[in-house]
């Protein structure tokens, strides 16, 4: 038998999609392989994208809210559509409870479930519901939509394409380290009240209630800008990199002193003992998009202050690099999940 941590997430998801048999129906243009499934609608594509969360996984109730989790349930689907340049319409939600939930934490659950269906317009249609041995396992999918001319794949990029990232990296997988740590404190003596002081709160809720960015993708069709490639950010920048570099048959360099990086998450790292380049590459659960664009199509984005240019691609799929202000470069490799992590 072999052993699952031999061949990663990425090994696996390759596995599984070569060993599935093409489409047999004419509707459906895209399977395995990127952020949601797309199908021939007329006009428009439609999206299908699911993610689950375990807990003792993906989350911890010591210190997860009940309503956090369940906004962040729906934004973590919205995000995929939101990669595939396109905009949710509903979703469903699929939940396995054990008998120590009562009926009060499945409504603050869902409280948080309807705040982000509202949040980002989406229609709550079904699902289901079942027992469980091992605690609380949220399983939701999202449809979208988009037009046929402006979808957007990870396999579609092109040497001297523009990489560019929103927002800021690492915040979030710094925000669990405090998470973490105060929960050790709080075992150690329960006397003890948690030192998550408001200078911190950025990091904190960058973790428990993360928010898709369909405003990014509202913005590029106000600019009439089609990203060549995109991708969120959920396993960390550079998971997803590599994601997008081995599906577009590029390379890239990427500059680390480029990549964005949020004032408190500077200070977290240095109190962490961490590089907070490595937390942004490694860390995860951002909810950032990468994508990108031609190099005149990026004079429109240079002033928004929201997209911010990391690197370039190359036409060697072999060289995928960290290029530091010394002239250094280090291959980037993706850390990913291990199986019973």
């Amino acid at each position: 038998m072999t052993d699952l941590n031999t061949i990663g997430e990425i090994g696996l998801i390759d596995r599984i999609r070569q060993a599935t048999p093409a489409p047999q129906h004419a509707e459906t243009i895209r399977g395995i392989g990127d952020d949601a499934a797309v199908f021939d609608w007329g006009t428009d594509y439609g999206l299908l994208s699911t993610d689950m969360l375990v807990e003792g996984i993906h989350f911890d109730l010591t210190y997860v809210p009940l309503k956090h989790l369940g906004y962040k349930a729906i934004a973590v689907n919205v995000s995929d559509i939101a990669a595939m340049n396109g905009l949710p319409i509903q979703v469903t939600v699929n939940i396995g409870l054990s008998s120590r939930f009562p009926v009060e934490a499945v409504d603050e659950l869902y409280d948080g479930i309807r705040a982000a269906c509202e949040a980002y317009n989406v229609d709550l249609v079904g699902g289901d519901t079942t027992a469980s041995r091992s605690g609380l396992i949220i399983s939701v999918s999202v449809l979208g939509k988009v037009p046929k001319d402006l979808i957007t794949y990870r396999n579609t990029a092109q040497p001297n394409d523009v990489v560019c990232v929103t927002g800021d990296l690492g915040a979030a997988y710094l925000g669990l380290q405090m998470l973490e740590r105060e929960k050790q404190v709080f075992l150690a003596d329960p006397n003890m009240q948690p030192d998550l002081s408001e200078e911190r709160a950025y990091l904190v809720q960058r973790q428990l209630r993360p928010d898709a960015r369909t405003d990014i993708v509202h913005e590029l069709r106000d600019l009439g800008i089609r990203p060549t490639a995109m991708i969120d950010i959920s396993d960390g920048l550079a998971s997803e990199l590599l994601h997008l570099c081995r599906q577009s048959g590029t390379g890239a360099v990427i500059f680390d002193e480029n990549i964005p990086l949020d004032d408190q998450a500077l200070l977290a790292a240095d109190e962490f003992k961490i590089s907070p380049v490595t937390a942004a590459l490694n860390g995860g659960e951002d909810y950032e998009l990468l994508f990108t664009v031609r190099p005149q199509a990026f004079e429109k984005l240079s002033t928004n202050a929201r997209i911010t240019a990391i690197g370039y691609l190359t036409a060697d799929p072999d060289q995928v690099v960290l290029a530091t202000k010394a002239g250094q470069q280090t291959p980037i490799r993706a850390q990913g999940w291990v199986a019973g992590a």
